[in-house]
């Protein structure tokens, strides 16, 4: 029972779940007599399941229909992908020398006798250094024989504070790296750990978490699995990581030597001797500079370019070299690679560059082409570009002084204005229903229409992480227009593609700025109520419901009626998932009430009936909850109507889903099967996958409620 009960808490990041939790707190009612609230961690789930235990074997009835419950929630918390996904990592380098006392100390590490300790080890060197690339070639070389069930590739992202993934976010992607879609990773940090914990359990895995930048990112996700075996690489030692500690330093004179020559030949080594012993100076033993260096090793304007390099540092054979570069580039090219720079971009493509360099998209696409073979600039696996942070620090340096803080801070706010744009216009086509969302201002930074809302969405989630970076970058700059702008341009992706613990901080800042600069409006009512969203979905329910009220107060004081309702119907749609149904049902009354003031030609009119008809289906699963069936079935029945009606098949199928759930609970299966059936017809085409799982698995409840569960 206490498995049920956590299965369902961490099964809420899905449409699916969120139902499975209310017909939990529903039949919890029912076993307790009484209210009981929702549970937050795993001791209130403990308290929860003896509730259960003692209510259930006190009355067969209410057994019965735990068993009808429990056989409808997945006990393991991930989808049959996981089943068979087996993760890789990145190819390796083609050349790669030295590092093999390094490699022992892996080896020993990967290959110890299994004693409850977690297998861990740290690479950590300073930059372009060659951890990362160590590790990968340490993995997918000597080390792929000890683990056939995978080997995981996480990047952390510690370049900085700002930068690092948090431990929620890192978590998220391990288990996307699993197999587990991103509507079964749990929404809290703890449920994560738990899932995988269980996931690898019995597996042979290496997990290769690259640049990463504390002990407190990595500890959730080590694991004393037998046969996991955790590789960090790291710029540091990570204080207070209990790992075994492998120092990268720099390659011998005589490995850097035979890198060169593989890079190159012995004939082009051989060629460049006079001029020899001063790279392998400037490149300190850095694997990443001498693979720079090799690209110019008889380049006869390189010598000149080192002579003049006054501004290099020796202490950094990567600025080192990056200075090398920087001075053989192209005017063009050389302003382009200082002026992205300027803000930590995560991935930087032909439109970003074009509106920093102001150049069009195709020649943007030209100069980054050429400051990836110049290794200024490297690839992702989405071909997007991004600096190595020392890289980075060279080409800030360089533009704070040749392009001085007038020619910088205008290169930022093009960035921004760019980003901004974009956002605003692809939020709109993937969602142009929706009143939440600004329209762009004009046509200053042209972009392709979208065939589709897919293809709007597909363009959000692969610019996200610009999107948050630009929210930062405009409040740093003081455009709190743009920033709130920003902020409301995220909801698509908030309703649409989940990554809520990614949104989270531009949307604090977001609500933040709006409290500041624009209290009152409906830009901060707008902006609390995303925040609220977010929050919910993160299981935060006491912030979520602080947000939901501010954002009702804004609206109400703003005037704005249709939003006022709607953050009031948020807030009720929160309780419900906390098993306050009384209170529920008593904010959907009053959302209700709020809708009629809306009258003929008032904002919002067109938008009542479907408003309406939400809300009746809302009031019906808070009756539902407090056990009262016949009226649930009216409210739910009226809200069938209209989705009927309007051809909605979604939500016809919600509707019909909780008319069958509302008749299961009731003690009438023969009458939810009819309603089950109709609700799978009307997703044949909507790809609901998780609804369609459901909907199976409640028709199996149907057809024999008496089954014992597992």
């Amino acid at each position: 029972m206490t498995a049920v009960l956590g299965a369902v808490g961490a099964g809420m990041a899905n449409e699916v779940g969120k139902r499975g939790l209310e017909t939990a707190g529903g039949l919890v009612r029912r076993i307790a007599g009484r209210e009981v609230v929702a549970p937050a961690d795993p001791d209130q789930t403990a308290v929860v399941a003896r509730i259960v235990y003692d209510g259930v074997h006190r009355d067969p009835a209410l057994a019965r229909a735990w068993q009808v419950f429990a056989r409808t929630v997945p006990l393991s918390g991930a989808g049959t992908t996981t089943a068979w996904y087996r993760p890789e990592l990145p190819p390796s380098v083609r050349f790669f020398t030295d590092r093999d006392d390094a490699m022992k100390v892996l080896d020993r590490e990967a290959s110890r006798a299994a004693d409850g300790r977690p297998r861990i080890a740290l690479l950590h060197g300073g930059p372009g250094m060659g951890t990362s690339a160590l590790a990968v070639h340490w993995g997918v070389g000597r080390a792929a024989k000890w683990f056939p069930d995978g080997q995981v590739h996480v990047d952390l992202r510690g370049f900085s504070a700002g930068t690092a993934l948090d431990g929620s976010t890192a978590l998220r992607a391990v288990l996307r790296q699993l197999g587990v879609p991103d509507e079964e990773v749990p929404p809290t940090a703890q449920d994560r750990v738990g899932l995988l914990r269980r996931l690898v359990a019995d597996r042979r895995l290496l997990m290769v978490l690259d640049h990463a930048y504390s002990a407190a990112q990595v500890r959730p996700l080590i694991t004393s699995a037998p046969g996991v075996f955790v590789l960090v690489a790291a710029a540091n030692a990570l204080p207070g990581l209990d790992a075994v500690r492998v120092p990268v330093g720099p390659l011998a004179k005589r490995d850097a030597v035979r890198l060169l020559t593989d890079l190159t030949s012995k004939q082009v080594v051989s060629q460049a001797r006079a001029t020899l012993p001063a790279v392998l100076a400037r490149c300190g033993g850095s694997p990443f500079a001498l693979r720079a260096a090799a690209l110019r090793l008889t380049d006869e304007a390189a010598p000149a370019a080192r002579q003049g390099a006054e501004a290099a540092s020796d202490a950094d054979p990567v600025r080192t070299v990056a200075e090398d570069a920087y001075r053989l580039l192209a005017p063009a090219t050389a302003r382009l690679y200082r002026l992205m720079s300027l803000h930590p971009w995560p991935a930087i493509g032909p439109a970003a560059a074009s509106w920093i360099g102001e150049t069009d998209s195709t020649e943007a696409e030209r100069l980054l082409a050429d400051l990836v073979a110049a290794h200024l600039l490297e690839l992702d696996h989405d071909g997007r570009h991004f600096y190595r942070p020392a890289v980075r620090g060279h080409a800030e340096d360089t533009a704070h002084r040749e392009d001085r803080a007038a020619g910088c801070a205008a290169a930022v706010t093009r960035a921004v204005a760019g980003h901004l744009d974009l956002a605003l216009r692809a939020a709109n086509a993937a969602l142009p229903e929706s009143w939440r969302v600004p329209p762009p201002h004009d046509d200053t930074h042209p972009h392709p229409s979208y065939a589709n809302r897919a293809e709007a969405m597909d363009a959000l989630v692969a610019e996200r992480g610009n999107l948050l970076q630009a929210v930062h970058a405009a409040e740093e700059f003081g455009d709190f227009t743009t920033v709130v702008r920003l902020g409301q341009a995220l909801w698509p992706l908030q309703l649409k593609a989940g990554h809520h613990e990614e949104l989270l901080p531009a949307l604090r800042l977001a609500a933040g700025t709006a409290d500041t600069h624009f209290p009152d409006t409906r830009t901060a009512g707008a902006l609390h109520f995303q925040l609220a969203h977010t929050l919910g979905e993160l299981a935060r329910h006491e912030e979520a419901e602080t947000a939901a009220r501010a954002a009702a107060a804004n609206e109400r004081a703003a005037g704005h009626v249709r939003g006022h309702a709607s953050a009031v119907e948020l807030l009720g749609l929160l309780r419900l998932r906390q098993w306050r149904y009384d209170e529920a049902y008593g904010c959907f009354d009053e959302a209700g009430r709020i809708y009629d003031t809306i009258g003929p030609g008032v904002e919002g009119e067109r938008d009542l009936p479907r408003a309406r008809a939400l809300l009746e289906r809302h009031r019906g699963r808070a009756l539902r909850g407090l056990g009262n069936w016949e009226e649930a079935r009216g409210r739910l029945t009226v809200a069938l109507r209209f989705f009927r009606d309007t051809g909605e098949a979604y939500n016809t199928a919600r509707t019909l889903t909780d008319l069958a759930e509302t008749s299961l609970d009731s003690g009438d299966p023969a009458g939810a099967l009819p309603l089950i059936d109709e609700a799978v017809t009307a997703l044949a085409a909507e790809r609901a996958t998780y609804h369609l799982a459901h909907l199976r698995a409640l028709r199996e409840s149907c057809l024999d409620p008496d089954q014992s569960t597992d």
